[in-house]
């Protein structure tokens, strides 16, 4: 089951402010929360006084928390690998490592006695993940999450993060990474420049955008808004996602028939096995719509992005949905009926044959 999570930090806001966030964000399905321990500061008993409530708020909405930690924590507050009861005490599920050790004590960490996950740092490219598993870990108590980037420009590259990506789920490991809220303020450093995993996505308004890419990879299971606070409209927009099924939007230029309409709306899609170079070809409609009329309309020159439906004039393709994936020329055999969102064209690249779509 894949899930959406939410960030909280504590020492940059209110209690109040923070449950009702949490409230918030589970009434839109959210599960999951990402909290960090890196910038944090004070002792044990202050620190966990000031996490315990939220986190016991958390647990009330059926959250799983992690926390974000790395060596200089366990050194500065005298914790050991091999005694993770601090981190029990502040009733969190697991504990993120930012930065790792040599390998065999994240391997021991795997066993801790307090039952704690222990989810590694996805982002790097090295053998750090092997080297754990070479110590015999227990991987059913290993999570994978990806870094998240405050500064501009310093977020992951596309190919990158697929490659060490593919890694931990070739391993059978879950895998997490972070989008950014454009409504939200602030992470937990002071600098905060949109807050992501993926250096292309920190300027893309739609955060379901954002999502829909990372879980078209078919390499993220888990997605987690970095920054806080996200808008309800964005919450709300997040956990109406069909969280296994790309869904596009369509920008109309014509009034659709009610046949057209529900070839577009209705219909389960699906790229078609064999091919093309030039479409993204949705054929089923034209056997379910067969007796219907499709008349002519916006034949115009077909453009990259467009959404066509086949009229009538071509009696043995007319209702076929077609995605444009390049331009050429229309014989008036096409209604042009509209074009997948601009922000949405990454997708048209990435649908595989046989893949599911909708239109929304």
């Amino acid at each position: 089951m894949r899930r959406l999570g939410i960030s909280v930090y504590p020492e940059h806001a209110g209690l109040e402010e923070n449950k009702n966030y949490i409230t918030k964000a589970s009434k839109y399905g959210f599960d999951r929360i990402f909290t960090c321990l890196l910038s944090v500061k004070g002792n044990k008993s202050e620190i966990v006084k000031e996490f315990k409530e939220i986190i016991t708020h958390a647990k009330n909405h059926n959250f799983e928390v992690i926390v974000d930690v790395a060596p200089c924590v366990f050194r500065d507050l005298d914790i050991s690998y091999n005694n993770l009861s601090f981190f029990e005490e502040m009733g969190v599920d697991g504990l993120r490592l930012d930065e790792g050790f040599s390998g065999s004590e994240e391997a021991m960490m795997t066993y801790n006695k307090e039952n704690l996950m222990i989810e590694l740092n996805v982002s790097q490219p090295n053998k750090y993940l092997e080297n754990i598993l070479s110590y015999c870990a227990d991987t059913h108590n290993i999570l994978g999450c990806h870094n998240f980037y405050p500064k501009k420009r310093s977020g992951l590259k596309k190919d990158l993060f697929l490659e060490t990506s593919k890694n931990y789920k070739s391993h059978g490991i879950r895998v997490a990474a972070f989008i950014n809220s454009t409504a939200a303020a602030f992470g937990p450093w002071p600098l905060s420049e949109g807050l992501c995993t993926l250096e292309e996505h920190r300027y893309i308004e739609d955060i379901t955008v954002q999502a829909r890419d990372l879980w078209n990879t078919d390499v993220v299971d888990d997605i987690i808004i970095a920054n806080c606070f996200a808008s309800e409209d964005e919450l709300k927009a997040l956990g109406e996602l069909r969280r296994g099924l790309l869904t596009l939007d369509v920008e109309l230029e014509v009034e659709l028939s009610e046949t057209e309409a529900k070839i577009l709306y209705k219909e389960l899609h699906f790229y078609r096995g064999d091919a093309s170079e030039y479409t993204i070809r949705s054929t089923m409609p034209r056997v379910k719509y067969a007796e219907e009329k499709i008349k002519p309309k916006n034949t115009r020159a077909i453009k990259r992005g467009d959404v066509i439906i086949e009229n009538s004039n071509y009696a043995r393709y007319k209702g076929e949905l077609h995605i444009a994936l390049k331009d050429y020329e229309n014989e008036g055999n096409s209604n042009v009926i509209g074009r997948v969102r601009e922000d949405n064209i990454i997708f048209i690249d990435q649908i595989k044959s046989w893949q599911k779509f909708k239109f929304k």
